[in-house]
């Protein structure tokens, strides 16, 4: 499908890219056709790969080493959850056209506007530096070499490539490496587990265990896999999708495509969920079965793990390992940085977008190249990226039910979402996950005071 280049595109005050040149012609797309349906699979696949980011796969490892098997089932409880509130993301991009942060700014005071994208740009900002800094690690031991080398090479390589390469031929790139994630599912396999034991606690949750630092490591999980910028990011994609594809409309003004859009969300947004959990489940597995089996519980980062990783499992295991750090952190990098800058533009109404050439949103890119080059310069400063990890986990996982609860009340509005108001089942299953993120955090701070 032809789509507009950054050189061909110009901004209308309807917030729409269009081509200069029309005449682009459009073949005609069969709703049941699986083939069809995968080739427009994008940012739902591509948000879900990246929350299994260098942070995350530290998290996981970080469970798995404590705690064992004991928060496996987390992968399964939390993943219709996230499918959720996934889809209702798209379907706000989607229906207006917009991100989630001009979204907010429509319904809410400017205060919580400011409010919820400060915090999201904290933690990303943190999320960035550990990401980054996990990245030059694992390409020291892989490749050998000043890991600040590595880390620089990458830092640059992701801030120019967000920048100069358009989003349309970016976001192929961005697909293409979710396959190197199924090196943590090979993994899995090359180390003796207990696979009764492990589908058990997958479905069965430890009560006993409900209390003091396993509290703290749900809500860091639940904040890694449910983690507000990944709602963000969503969102906005599907909004530039709508901007850089001429034949698209907000469904608010096309309500004809909404069938097709709203079915291909749903498969592009499951099968993106069901990626992210099955590595979320294979690493935790992983660290469960080989570092918690052998008395190893202190793992703190992404590196340590896959180093702790190679006496009991083997050199293969751990280039596999970390190799996939530096595939992940290439994955989620653009994702964080990007979602800090749209919500950040949209909240103070700049023009916003990756298919827009950097001289038509200038602030736009300058927040995205400032977020990840903070990000990058905190390892070069006095900074302990295991205590940042963490706290930044703990951060979304605590930002991530109000702004939940925001937008299940934004998607009630015929003034947002005209006709498209939530259906009965993405608002039941929405309110439960917003519950869900309500209760953990509220019983993880009640468990800190004490």
């Amino acid at each position: 499908m032809a789509t507009p280049s950054k050189s061909t595109v110009v901004k209308t005050p309807k917030n729409k890219l269009e081509p200069i040149a029309r005449g682009v012609s459009v073949p005609a797309h069969d709703p049941d056709s699986f083939a069809e349906n995968i080739a427009l699979v994008g940012p739902g696949l591509v948000t879900g790969a990246s929350d299994d980011d260098p942070s995350g796969i530290a998290t996981y490892s970080q469970a798995g080493a404590q705690f064992g098997f004991g928060t496996l089932w987390l992968t399964l409880f939390s993943y219709p959850l996230m499918c959720a509130i996934q889809e209702i993301s798209a379907r706000i991009g989607r229906v207006t056209g917009v991100g989630i942060a001009a979204n907010i700014r429509k319904m809410y005071p400017r205060p919580v506007v400011y409010a919820i994208v400060a915090m999201l740009l904290f933690s990303s900002i943190f999320n960035l530096g550990a990401d980054l800094g996990a990245m030059g690690e694992s390409a020291h031991m892989l490749f050998g070499g000043p890991a600040w080398v590595h880390l620089l090479l990458m830092g640059s390589v992701s801030i120019l490539l967000q920048i100069f390469v358009p989003y349309t031929r970016y976001v192929k790139y961005l697909k293409f490496l979710v396959l190197s994630l199924m090196a943590y599912a090979v993994t899995a396999f090359l180390v003796h587990i207990d696979w009764t034991a492990a589908l058990r606690a997958t479905v069965v949750p430890p009560i006993k265990m409900f209390h003091g630092d396993y509290l703290t490591m749900v809500v860091a999980v639940l904040g890694t896999t449910i983690s507000p910028y990944l709602f963000f990011w969503q969102a906005s994609q599907e909004a530039e999708e709508v901007q850089v594809r001429p034949e698209e409309q907000p469904l608010k003004r096309a309500p004809a495509q909404a069938p097709r859009q709203l079915h291909r969300i749903r498969i592009d947004t499951y099968a993106g969920m069901a990626v992210s959990n099955a590595v979320a489940f294979f690493i935790m597995l992983t660290a469960a079965a080989t570092l918690h089996a052998h008395g190893n519980t202190a793992i703190q980062t992404a590196t340590q793990a896959a180093s702790a990783l190679e006496p009991l499992a083997g050199r293969f295991a751990y280039a596999l390992f970390a190799a996939g750090i530096i595939v992940t952190g290439l994955l989620a990098v653009p994702v964080l940085a990007g979602a800090a800058a749209y919500a950040v533009g949209e909240a103070m109404q700049w023009r916003v977008g990756l298919e827009i050439h950097p001289g038509r949103a200038t602030k736009f890119y300058i927040t995205l190249g400032v977020a990840t080059l903070v990000g990058l310069a905190l390892n070069f400063v006095n900074f302990d990226p295991i205590k940042s990890l963490f706290v930044a986990a703990v951060i979304n996982g605590l930002l991530a039910a109000p702004v939940m609860a925001l937008m299940m009340l934004m998607t009630r509005s015929q003034k947002i979402m005209g006709e498209f108001t939530l259906p009965f089942y993405l608002q039941i299953a929405g309110w439960i996950g917003t519950i869900a993120m309500f209760a953990a955090s509220a019983a993880f701070l009640i468990s800190s005071l004490k």
